[in-house]
């Protein structure tokens, strides 16, 4: 009779619930939505779980953390430091450290799910740039995701500036010196965001307010609309029989969606907190507290802002004076220029490609990256070159380490700048044609099989196996001829700015698109299936 109550009472407040918010129209038309079950998908997933894991250990740390600058004596359990004179920020984060129970294993745990936040917007986007899944409809996406990163970015730095300890005053100090180098308004601009002169004593809280308020604010309403679009359009996914640009495959939202989203959370969790117990990471209490006539060596920041430290290394020593006043273009250009146009190319991408190809069509399906061996060797190419630069932020510890010169390290990395983008373009695109005609020759001749047969004239051959039909259609690589611009003839070869756009589009165009001659076409593959004999 109570069970029969309880089942009364659930199923009453269900329909008064739906009744006013028409809940079971939607949960019908969304608990069946489909995820793709491809690996490649959770990464994005990672980003999200360990920004939730954020949140909560944030929280905690929020409520034991002083963000302030004021002079105090640190009497807490660290005996080395006792009767040191420190800022609050430093010693409200020892006592976190040292005497909060679990306040140390919560502030690895934040400090870790940060950094591998970062990685994992980072592993994001390539996969997406990679797999050509900014393309139309999801160029929004793209640019929140991009916006994401540098918030993300920003966050990081903030959070690891707050303790105050010789490391992250450090950092701080570099950042002020980049602030300096913004011509006309740079010194308007320190006074600004220190309150006054470096280090004062309003800029810890003033970053403290961003990093727990303004920037977490901005993150989840973007990582809100992120997901709102995601679930408006559907995901991309990779070809097959059973998808294609016009349906959508993969898992149900519930129960397999649900219930393996979940387990994967929890093993997110699992992970960071591993990671926390077992690998220390930002111990300020051997670092001591921020002193601006002290600094440690082989200082390092965290990998994401490493390729700034690396730029601003390797700049040669450039500086202007204009009226009296001196433009550091060694800092300026580096630690300013470079980031924001960096940023900034990173986010109209697919803009410029869908410019030079031509290509307005909505794309659901996911490219195999060797198909589009242009944007995949300018994709390497870029991360060739970020690579130069964070490597380069560590050229004194390289240097110590085996024995190379510092100056012969900065002059690698300099010469790396220019040369391994290129490289890596070069070498990208070259095995990304190479297999292409692999795939082609796989397609008219079959795939090994390591069997040797010997044929009535004595003749020994090895029998080629035909690709099955989900294998086939992942090689196919559909490129409409109708996409390659020919090339400009002017009669009067006038180097007006018109003709020379027309030109320069038309010579990257088919860079991205004279490359399908290296695979056969769809048709004429379906024609080599027919032809070929069971075994070949």
């Amino acid at each position: 009779m109570a069970a029969k109550k309880n089942r009364s009472l659930v199923g009453d407040s269900a329909r008064a619930v739906d009744e006013r918010f028409g809940t079971a129209g939607f949960l019908r038309r969304n608990i069946r939505k489909a995820f793709p079950d491809h690996w490649s998908f959770l990464l994005g997933e990672i980003a999200l779980y360990c920004f939730i894991v954020l949140l909560l250990t944030g929280t905690f740390l929020t409520l034991f953390f002083k963000p302030g600058e004021s002079d105090t004596v640190y009497d807490g359990s660290y005996a080395p430091l006792r009767g040191v004179h420190v800022s609050q920020a430093y010693a409200s984060t020892l006592r976190i450290s040292f005497d909060v129970r679990g306040g140390l294993l919560v502030r690895q745990i934040h400090h870790w799910a940060a950094i591998l936040f970062i990685a994992a917007i980072c592993v994001h986007l390539m996969r997406i740039f990679f797999t050509g899944a900014f393309r139309k409809p999801r160029e929004v996406n793209w640019l929140i995701g991009t916006t994401l990163f540098a918030l993300a970015l920003a966050e990081g730095f903030a959070g690891y500036s707050l303790p105050d300890d010789l490391l992250s005053g450090t950092g701080l100090r570099i950042a002020q010196g980049i602030m300096l180098s913004i011509p006309i308004i740079g010194t308007y601009v320190s006074f600004f965001v220190f309150g006054g002169v470096f280090p004062g004593e309003d800029f810890i809280p003033r970053l403290f307010t961003l990093h727990i308020l303004l920037i977490p604010g901005l993150l989840l309403a973007l990582i809100g609309a992120h997901l709102m679009i995601v679930w408006h359009q559907k995901h991309t996914h990779w070809p097959s029989t059973e998808k294609t640009e016009t349906n959508v495959g993969g898992n149900p939202t519930y129960p397999k969606f649900a219930l393996q989203t979940t387990a994967f959370l929890m093993f997110a969790i699992a992970v960071l907190t591993a990671l926390a117990t077992f690998a220390q990471i930002n111990p300020i209490w051997l670092y001591g507290p921020y002193q601006p006539a002290a600094v440690s060596t082989g200082s390092q920041p965290d990998w994401y802002v490493g390729f700034l430290e690396g730029a601003l290394r390797i700049m040669p020593p450039l500086s202007t004076d204009v009226a009296g006043h001196t433009i550091s273009w060694n800092v300026f250009l580096p630690a300013v220029v470079l980031p924001v146009v960096f940023l900034t190319l990173i986010a109209l991408y697919p803009f410029f490609e869908r410019w030079v190809i031509g290509d307005s069509r909505p794309h659901h399906v996911c490219d195999r990256p060797r198909n589009a061996p242009t944007r995949t060797a300018l994709g390497v190419a870029a991360i060739a070159w970020y690579g130069n630069l964070w490597a380069a932020g560590g050229n004194d510890v390289l240097s110590a380490t085996f024995g190379i010169p510092l100056e012969a390290t900065t002059w690698i990395f300099r010469v790396g700048f220019f040369a391994a983008p290129i490289i890596g373009f070069v070498v990208t695109r070259r095995l990304c044609l190479s297999a292409q005609r692999r795939d082609a020759s796989e397609a008219e001749e079959g795939i090994e099989s390591g069997i040797i047969k010997r044929l009535p004239s004595g003749e020994f051959v090895e029998t080629h196996d035909r690709p099955d039909p989900e294998q086939a259609l992942v090689r196919d690589a559909e490129h409409p001829a109708e996409l390659v611009r020919g090339l400009p003839r002017h009669i009067i070869p006038l180097p007006t700015p018109r003709r020379i756009t027309a030109q320069v589009r038309s010579r990257i165009n088919r860079t991205y698109t004279k490359y399908q001659a290296e695979v056969p076409s769809p048709d004429g593959r379906t024609e080599v299936d027919k032809s070929a004999p069971p075994d070949r």
